[in-house]
C-alpha cells in the first residue's frame, strides 16, 4: 500500500492531464514517477524490464539516489561514488537521529529519489580526547547558548565536560532552539562527505573538503535497542553473513557501554544501524584510531545520550573517515580488517552481542 497523500497526488494528476488532452499513457507515466520512488533496488529493476519508458524513469530515479544518500535529511547532499563495481548505491532507510524500533515500523517503505528537491518534513524527534574543543558550524569555540534561565549565569550550566568521553548539550529542557550555540551535534551534518566503494572494504565515508581538527562531523544514529533484541539481530545478522546468497552483508550494530569511575559498566546502549540508519554507518575501522574521536553528548531533558564522532585532527579533502571499533577480539572467525594501518591486527575487533 501506498501513502494516502501519494495515491490521491497520481489520481489529481491523471484527472488533471486527461481533462486537458487524451493521453492516458503519459498520466500513466507521472503516477509511475510518483510510485516508483518507493520501491525497493530489486523492485524497481524488474520494473525496468517491463517498458522502456520505465526503463528511463527508473534510470532517473538510481541517479537521483545516488546523488544523495542522506534523501535531503541532511543540510548538505551526500553522494555515492563508485568506480570498481556496478552498485550505484547502498539502500537502507534514513534517519538523522536515533530512534526507537516501534518508531521505524512506520519506515517500512521511505520514498527515495524524487525528481523535486524539496526537503522531507523530518518529524522524526531527537532523543533527547584527549582534548578536544566543541566548536560551531563557523569553526569558532561553544562558550555559552541562548537559554533564557541563563542569562544572568557565567556561561551555561548545560554545556561542560563530564568526563574524557562525555559531553553536555542544551536539550528539550532548555528553553533556547537549534541555533543555540550549545547544539552544535543536534543541527545535522554540516560538512561536505561522500560516500565511496572500495574493492576491498565496500562503501567508505570520506572527506569532500578539508575538516579542521574538533569539528562535529555526524553522530551515530539508527534503532535504540534493548540488549535482548540486539543480541536476537547480531544472530541473524550472522547468518545472513555467512550465507553464499548474502552478497557479502554486513551489519551496522553498535554496542556502547558507558563505565563508571570505579570501571564498571553502569549503562549499555545498543544502536543499530543495518537498515535505519544515517551515514555513520559508512564510517570503517581503523587499527590506529582513524582520525575520528568518539564523544558521548548528553542533551538536558533527553533520556539516552547520543554517540557523536568528531575530527581528533585536520583531515584532508578526499581522506577516509574512520575510528576504532574497539580492542575487543573474541571470535575466532572475525572478519578480516582492511584498514591498511602500520598496527592493523588483520581482523575486526568483535565480541559475543
Amino acid at each position: 500500500m501506498w501513502p494516502l497523500g501519494t495515491r490521491k497526488r497520481c489520481e489529481a494528476n491523471q484527472h488533471q492531464k486527461l481533462e486537458e488532452e487524451p493521453n492516458p499513457a503519459g498520466s500513466f507515466l507521472q503516477c509511475f514517477e510518483l510510485v516508483l520512488p518507493w520501491l525497493t533496488p530489486q523492485e524497481l529493476s524488474h520494473v525496468s524490464l517491463t517498458s522502456k519508458s520505465l526503463y528511463h524513469i527508473s534510470k532517473s530515479i538510481t541517479l537521483r539516489r545516488s546523488s544523495d544518500a542522506s534523501r535531503s535529511f541532511e543540510n548538505l547532499p551526500i553522494p555515492f561514488h563508485n568506480t570498481v563495481d556496478n552498485h550505484p548505491y547502498a539502500y537502507f532507510i534514513y534517519t538523522p537521529s536515533q530512534i526507537l524500533p516501534s518508531f521505524s515500523l512506520q519506515f517500512q517503505r521511505q520514498a527515495w529519489g524524487f525528481g523535486f528537491t524539496a526537503r522531507p518534513n523530518n518529524s522524526i524527534c531527537r532523543l533527547p580526547l584527549e582534548r578536544l574543543v566543541l566548536v560551531d558550524d563557523s569553526g569558532k569555540s561553544v562558550s555559552g547558548c541562548d537559554c533564557k534561565r541563563c542569562e544572568d549565569q557565567v556561561g551555561c550550566p548545560c554545556i561542560g565536560f563530564d568526563g574524557l568521553d562525555v559531553a553536555s548539550e542544551c536539550g528539550p529542557s532548555c528553553e533556547c532552539g537549534l541555533e543555540c550555540r550549545n547544539r552544535s551535534t543536534q543541527r545535522g551534518v554540516s560538512l561536505r562527505l561522500k560516500i565511496v566503494r572500495d574493492r576491498r572494504k565496500g562503501w567508505g565515508l570520506y572527506a569532500d573538503q578539508f575538516i579542521e581538527e574538533g569539528r562535529f562531523v555526524c553522530e551515530y544514529a539508527g534503532e535504540v535497542l534493548t540488549t535482548k533484541e540486539a543480541t536476537n539481530r547480531q544472530q541473524k545478522y550472522d547468518g545472513l553473513a555467512s550465507s553464499s546468497s548474502s552478497d557479502h552483508f554486513t551489519s551496522a550494530l553498535l554496542v556502547l557501554r558507558e563505565h563508571l569511575p570505579s570501571g564498571k559498566a553502569c549503562l549499555r546502549i545498543n544502536i543499530d544501524a543495518t537498515r535505519v540508519g544515517n551515514v555513520a554507518r559508512f564510517i570503517n575501522h581503523s587499527c590506529d584510531g582513524g582520525n575520528l574521536s568518539t564523544k558521548l553528548v548528553r542533551s538536558s531533558g533527553a533520556l539516552l545520550p547520543r554517540l557523536c564522532f568528531f575530527s581528533s585532527r585536520e583531515i584532508q579533502e578526499n581522506e577516509e573517515l574512520t575510528f576504532s571499533y574497539g580492542e575487543i577480539r573474541l571470535r575466532s572467525n572475525g572478519l578480516q580488517c582492511f584498514c591498511g594501518s602500520s598496527c592493523c591486527f588483520g581482523t575486526l575487533p568483535s565480541e559475543q552481542t
